[in-house]
């Protein structure tokens, strides 16, 4: 079976629920927008050090796309009765896992550079892709009433992926310095 089906080719794109609208609509632009961030955020979830990072990202992953649905959706019981969506779960799991990180961590005080570390640097990319996918939501938002569930997810997910980038860009300077020391042990005990 093809994966094209030549329905766009007159720049119009089919919405979940059968809907059509132009490609350059600001409904697709705002779901693109979060799929762009999804991908990105399978990267991160591969670069991750932190096992219940990676646990956490996949499950975000999945949730990304009842997200997305809910916005490619014009009438929206055609979505409800197809799909899970967002719930005050989902966002209080995001919630409990940034407070979490923020006990453990050093405090911040400053504006910190956007990843020390290839998952820090990957997740801080998710973390601004959710800020521009947020500011669609937003604007699409004045005119198209979304449940509050929606956007308070999209706010809390960028704070998230900061948090994230932070708990790996720890973890990798505190292996550094556990490799370091090791190093210099084997080093002091090789020269004996």
């Amino acid at each position: 079976m093809a994966i094209y089906t030549k329905t766009g080719d007159k720049g119009n794109t089919s919405l979940f629920d059968g809907g059509r609208v132009k490609k350059y609509d600001l409904r697709v632009e705002t779901y693109g927008t979060f799929d762009e961030c999804n991908a990105q955020i399978s990267v991160a979830e591969k670069y991750c050090q932190i096992s219940e990072n990676k646990e956490l990202l996949k499950q975000i992953e999945y949730k990304m796309f009842f997200l997305q649905g809910e916005i490619a959706t014009q009438d929206t019981d055609k979505f409800y009765g197809k799909s899970q969506r967002i719930e005050a779960e989902d966002i209080h799991l995001l919630e409990r896992t940034i407070d979490k990180y923020t006990d453990e961590l050093p405090a911040v005080d400053s504006f910190i550079l956007p990843g020390m570390s290839l998952a820090g640097a990957q997740l801080h990319v998710c973390r601004t892709l959710c800020r521009r996918a947020e500011r669609r939501l937003v604007q699409l938002s004045e005119t198209i009433k979304f449940r509050p569930e929606v956007e308070q997810y999209a706010n809390r997910l960028s704070d998230f992926m900061y948090i994230l980038a932070r708990a790996e860009d720890h973890y990798a300077q505190q292996q550094k310095l556990v490799d370091e020391v090791v190093k210099r042990y084997c080093k002091a005990i090789e020269s004996k």
